[in-house]
């Protein structure tokens, strides 16, 4: 008897799955648009981000990686099987206390070694927030250049994911593009970009936080070469040319846009350029204000809030030297000014329903 109910209730699950399209049980706000490459292994983001740390930990004696379940493979796997290869002194699990990884972090790169620091959650990088933003995008500062902790990397996944509600759904990366010393390259696309931008982070003489939007880790799949690489930090991509309307965006909602940019040349007859900024701190203001002049129209979309989010930033710079070639103020589209919902997600995001409405309003301006 006691097995009847959950038979019943499963049964009428399948019923329920045969007679509702798959888009209404679908979670995803976006379709994923893959970059191509020549060559290369099929690997998802979070098999990118872990084949980039491999390459740093294998090419610097001196990089440690830690976090919260580092050594056991990390909550979204990204540090699977990295303890076993390089040794529990290089791999390894920190306390559950973000303010703790910074700070050791920070000492770690003060003495010429390599941090790759992971907080597991974008949502739980404020408790580190005095370490990152009074001490290691200050240390050179304070001490005349005779310190720093350029070698020094946070992980950091973010953004909606279908089921986070307000603790696991955050995009703070506009808290941080205020502070002078760091760099910020903000949410890869996809895994060529990801891997890429991790070990340029790596790499740079500065501090630096990459987002990672952790929807992407398992969605997101592209034949990523297997050589170390480095992708541009600062540099935004065009990933598609246009004439009528500028769209610009970074991380899971440049697919968004990608297939706004679709819609509105099939229904409104709109030819969209799509930019990824990928780098808010610094970014690429000489690539956005090109194609702002060359349009005349521009759209901002990101997942965190409208109040002073990033794109705030972006459409005072376009008003400012981009004024006399406008054809119409600059838009945004974005999370609204509310903690993120649980079962309300879809109607938070700025998704394509929103994003396509924003291209038909500017042109009809």
């Amino acid at each position: 008897k006691k097995m009847i109910v959950p038979q019943i209730l499963r049964g009428r699950l399948t019923t329920l799955r045969s007679n509702v399209s798959p888009f209404l049980l679908s979670r995803s706000h976006f379709t994923y648009h893959p970059t191509s490459s020549s060559s290369g292994k099929k690997m998802n983001m979070f098999n990118a981000i872990n084949n980039a740390m491999d390459l740093a930990l294998e090419s610097d004696n001196s990089a440690l990686l830690f976090g919260e379940d580092v050594s056991f493979g990390g909550v979204f796997r990204c540090s699977v099987n990295l303890r076993d290869k390089y040794g529990n002194n290089r791999v390894f699990n920190s306390p559950l206390c973000e303010q703790g990884i910074a700070g050791f972090a920070i000492g770690v790169a003060n003495t010429g070694a390599t941090a790759i620091a992971e907080i597991q959650f974008a949502d739980y990088i404020f408790p580190s927030f005095d370490q990152i933003v009074n001490e290691a995008a200050k240390y050179r500062y304070r001490s005349g250049g005779n310190f720093d902790c350029g070698s020094l990397t946070f992980r950091v996944p973010c953004g909606a994911v279908g089921h986070g509600a307000l603790y696991h759904s955050q995009s703070p990366e506009a808290y941080f593009a205020h502070t002078p010393g760091l760099r910020i390259v903000v949410i890869p696309r996809g895994p060529i970009k990801a891997k890429g931008l991790l070990l340029a982070c790596v790499r740079d003489p500065n501090p630096c936080i990459v987002f990672e939007p952790k929807t992407l880790y398992r969605a997101a799949v592209e034949e990523v070469p297997l050589d170390y690489y480095t992708s541009e930090l600062g540099k935004a991509d065009v990933l598609r040319d246009g004439k009528d309307v500028t769209l610009i965006g970074w991380g899971t909602q440049v697919h968004v846009l990608l297939e706004v940019a679709n819609l509105a040349k099939e229904k409104l007859n709109v030819d969209c350029e799509v930019i990824d900024l990928v780098s808010i701190l610094p970014w690429d203001t000489d690539a956005v204000c090109k194609s702002a002049k060359k349009t005349g129209r521009v759209i901002i979309a990101h997942e965190a809030p409208f109040t002073q989010g990033f794109g705030s930033e972006i459409a005072a710079y376009i008003q400012e030297k981009c004024f006399l070639h406008l054809e119409a103020p600059v838009k945004r589209v974005t999370g609204w000014d509310t903690p993120f919902p649980h079962v309300f997600e879809p109607f938070y995001l700025p998704d394509k329903h929103r994003c396509l409405a924003a291209v038909q309003d500017i042109m009809l301006f």
